[in-house]
């Protein structure tokens, strides 16, 4: 008979994933109205980056 199998204690479980892919297509559109709305902002160009980079992932 074999012995169970255990983990090493450096094992972790693997993480669940946090986001789902309908939750990227949000995040874009409400990135993506927030960036009209502060068009003047400095920080607009950080916020359009992050709108592409959303779109990327979906």
């Amino acid at each position: 008979m074999s012995e169970p199998e255990t983990k090493a204690p450096s094992e972790r479980p693997r993480s669940r994933a946090v986001f789902s892919t309908e939750d990227f297509d949000l995040m874009k559109e409400a990135v993506g109205d927030y960036v009209k709305t502060i068009a003047d902002d400095p920080r607009s160009a950080k916020f359009s980056n992050l709108y592409h980079r959303l779109g990327r992932l979906g």
